[in-house]
């Protein structure tokens, strides 16, 4: 039996929104708390480990600090592809009460993964009880 138009579009418009979604909690699960790591910091604190391994003789703490220097670059590698959150939050906003709607999620599970109550506000989903 073949699918019908509005079938295959309402399979690709779920596609669609779950991807939105999952780049949304992505980029909220990708900030981290407290004070925010740029690539300055990142750039000096790859300064003072190298200058730590000129210094460092020990062996044991120089493959520590080589491990150290790695992941600062690499972490300064991943900044430099900084993720636009506005633009994300904005395709979530657009998308989010619908998708919440056909799902069964509630403001609750929205709150518990990180969603700040203004978007959910913007997206038009409201605290509700479930009973």
């Amino acid at each position: 039996m073949a699918m019908s138009d509005a079938h295959k579009e309402a399979l690709a418009q779920g596609r669609r929104e779950s991807r939105i979604v999952k780049s949304y909690l992505d980029a909220l699960g990708s900030r981290r708390p407290g004070r925010p790591v740029t690539p300055d910091s990142v750039r000096e604190r790859i300064g003072k480990i190298d200058s730590k391994l000129g210094q460092e003789g020990d062996q044991l703490r120089r493959l520590d600090l080589i491990q150290a220097k790695l992941d600062a670059e690499e972490q300064l590698a991943s900044a430099s592809r900084v993720v636009d959150l506005a633009d994300i939050e904005a395709e979530f906003v657009a998308i989010a009460k619908a998708y919440s709607q056909r799902k069964g999620i509630s403001y609750s599970a929205w709150r518990e993964i990180g969603v700040s109550p203004t978007v959910l506000k913007t997206a038009g989903i409201a605290r509700t009880r479930r009973g």
